[in-house]
């Protein structure tokens, strides 16, 4: 090899060193700079057409707008991914970014959010929200990073979304607390949500939310409980012809992250993160009010009835329910929100 091709040789190797340099740099910088083009997955089990949903989507647009495109949050709505419970166990060992859950179904992971089960805990929405966006809400949400035990639960709370109230649809009219003895009713698998049903003399069955449409249609339950936007959006107003307003819960859904994935995040990665999810908390209350007055007129059209009752005597026939669950740190939190009726 003669002398000019050697040196021509270590030039392009000394110039191709030079710009993998350059290059490594360029990444180095970018990546600390919230650059790294993080892509999150975001799992939950709703439709796309119900209020919940559209507020995901916010948050992801959100968090792209504000990462200018550096985080790509990607939604897979519908149970694609699995349950609530298997969402909330894929968060844990970091197999997913992200999710929403109802503190119902996070109770069962955590005995703290079988607060948010308790009938009639809440006065009305204005009291709900007083709580969620104060003192005690943020504890509340500080307290989903901790197990039982006191260590790490592997889930980090980012914050909450309106469910509105959870009331009663069935198959023939419910007016007085006794009309639903005897009654099969569809819950959720949460412990204290079973007992509200127990104490008013129905048979509480678990089943889960993609099956229920079936359940009810067969006749294998008589009905079921969940806010007015779930009941028409999975269009069980087409077999239950009958929603009564008893208001026996107002249950927040929470936005949830892997504490893995939250700790992959530099800190213009976290801000930008809680950033969105402020405003998307904002954004979605105002779509849940605006779905709840259009999905009232949209039931009335398909001809379902619309019951108000007496509150009082449905909240007197759930007060053993209370006594059960209201112990310990969760007691506590309970006098507390009670305080500020």
């Amino acid at each position: 090899m003669n002398k000019q091709l050697i040196y021509y040789t270590a030039g392009f190797l000394s110039g191709l060193l030079l710009c993998i340099f350059v290059f490594a740099g360029f990444l180095s910088d970018h990546m600390r700079n919230g650059g790294t083009e993080t892509s999150l997955k975001f799992a939950h089990a709703l439709p796309t057409n119900h209020p919940v949903h559209l507020g995901i989507e916010f948050f992801a647009e959100r968090v792209g707008e504000l990462s200018g495109g550096d985080i790509e949050v990607v939604v897979f709505p519908s149970g694609q991914l699995g349950d609530e419970t298997k969402s909330i166990e894929n968060i844990q060992n970091g197999t997913l970014d992200l999710t929403k859950t109802s503190t119902a179904t996070l109770g069962n992971f955590l005995t703290i959010m079988k607060l948010f089960s308790l009938p009639y805990l809440f006065e009305d929405s204005e009291h709900y929200w007083q709580v969620l966006n104060g003192e005690i809400g943020n504890e509340l949400l500080a307290a989903i990073s901790k197990r039982n035990d006191g260590e790490s639960s592997g889930i980090v709370g980012l914050g909450y979304f309106d469910s509105g109230s959870r009331c009663f649809y069935t198959t023939r009219p419910i007016r007085t607390p006794e009309d639903l003895q005897g009654m099969k009713l569809r819950v959720a698998r949460d412990p204290v949500a079973m007992d509200i049903v127990s104490a008013f003399g129905a048979s509480p069955t678990p089943i889960p939310w993609g099956e229920i449409y079936t359940a009810l249609k067969q006749g294998v339950v008589d009905g079921a409980e969940n806010n007015l936007p779930s009941f028409f959006a999975a269009r069980h107003y087409e077999v239950c012809k009958y929603f009564t307003f008893d208001h026996h819960t107002r249950i927040p859904d929470i936005i949830v992250m892997s504490e893995a994935s939250w700790q992959k995040l530099n800190d213009q990665q976290k801000q930008w993160i809680t950033q969105a999810m402020q405003d998307a908390t904002i954004y979605q209350r105002q779509v849940w009010q605006e779905a709840e007055v259009e999905t009232i007129d949209a039931l009335l059209t398909a001809g379902v009835e619309l019951i108000d009752v007496n509150i009082d005597a449905f909240r007197a026939a759930t007060g053993s329910v209370i006594e059960n669950y209201a112990e310990g740190s969760v007691a506590t939190y309970y006098n507390r929100i009670i305080s500020m009726q």
